[in-house]
C-alpha cells in the first residue's frame, strides 16, 4: 500500500469515526465498501474490525458514565453464542444475499406488534439481538441497521444509546476479529503501520464528535438516526436486489 494511498485512507477513518461518533452508526458501514474495495476479503474485515474496535472504545470511554452496563452484559452472551455457532459452519452467503439481509431486517423490525417491538432493556431481545447481529458482523462485515433500530427502541437517552452501542461494538467486531484471523483458516494479516493509524484516526474522529452530539437534542437525535437508518436500508434492498437480477439479463 504506497503512502499517498495510506494518507488518503487515514483521513476516510477520521470522517467515519467522526460520523459514527455522532450517530453511533453509518461510518463502518462506509469504510467496510472502501476496505472491501481496496484489500482482499479477509484483510479488509480484519483491518475494519481493528479501526471500528478503537472507535467505539474509545467513543465508550468518552461516555463511559452513560453505559448501562447490564445491557452490554446480556448482548455479549448473544456474541458469544454466535461466534460459538458459526465457527463451526464458517458460512459465507452471497452479497446479493447479505446487502437484503441487513436491507430488509429494520424493515421487518417495525412491523412487530407493540409488545414485540424492540427494547434493550429486555434481557431476553438483548440476548436474541446478540445472536442476530453478531452473525450479520460475521456474514457481512457490519451488524446493519438492525441494531441501531434495536436501540432506538427503547427510552435510552442519545447518551445511553451512543455508549452503551460503544460497548457493545467492540465486542462484536472483536468476535469478527478472531473469526478471520484465527478460526477461518484464511489467516488475515495487518501491517501494524496502518493498524496504528487507524486507531489513531478513529480516536481522533470520535474525539471531534463529541461536542456536536453534545449540541444535539434527544428528538434531534432520534430523529436523524432514524432518517439515516432507512436510507441505509434502502440503499441495501436496491443494491442487493440490482445484483440478484442483473446476472439474469447477462
Amino acid at each position: 500500500m504506497s503512502a499517498l494511498l495510506i494518507l488518503a485512507l487515514t483521513a476516510v477513518m477520521v470522517a467515519t469515526a467522526f460520523l459514527s461518533g455522532i450517530f453511533g452508526m453509518a461510518g463502518g458501514l462506509i469504510l467496510i465498501g472502501i476496505l472491501l474495495v481496496l484489500l482482499p476479503l479477509p484483510e479488509a474485515m480484519a483491518l475494519h474490525a481493528v479501526t471500528q474496535m478503537a472507535s467505539n472504545g474509545w467513543r465508550g470511554l468518552l461516555w463511559w458514565r452513560h453505559v448501562r452496563w447490564h445491557i452490554v452484559t446480556v448482548y455479549l452472551i448473544g456474541c458469544a453464542l454466535a461466534l460459538g455457532a458459526w465457527s463451526l459452519t464458517q458460512y459465507v452467503p452471497s452479497k446479493p444475499v447479505a446487502l437484503l439481509m441487513l436491507g430488509v431486517t429494520p424493515f421487518l423490525v417495525r412491523l412487530l406488534p407493540t409488545s414485540l417491538k424492540p427494547n434493550p432493556d429486555s434481557a431476553p431481545q438483548a440476548v436474541s439481538y446478540g445472536v442476530f447481529c453478531t452473525t450479520l458482523m460475521l456474514l457481512t462485515g457490519v451488524s446493519g441497521p438492525i441494531f441501531d433500530t434495536f436501540f432506538l427502541g427503547g427510552k435510552l437517552d442519545r447518551r445511553e444509546i451512543v455508549a452503551t452501542k460503544s460497548v457493545c461494538q467492540v465486542a462484536g467486531h472483536a468476535m469478527k476479529l478472531i473469526y478471520f484471523t484465527a478460526l477461518i483458516g484464511q489467516g488475515a494479516a495487518i501491517d501494524p503501520i496502518v493498524a496504528g493509524l487507524a486507531i489513531a484516526a478513529s480516536m481522533l474522529g470520535t474525539t471531534l464528535a463529541r461536542p456536536v452530539l453534545e449540541k444535539l437534542t434527544d428528538a434531534q437525535y432520534r430523529v436523524w438516526a432514524t432518517r439515516i437508518i432507512t436510507v441505509i436500508a434502502c440503499y441495501y434492498v436496491a443494491h442487493g436486489s440490482y445484483l440478484l437480477v442483473l446476472p439474469l439479463f447477462a
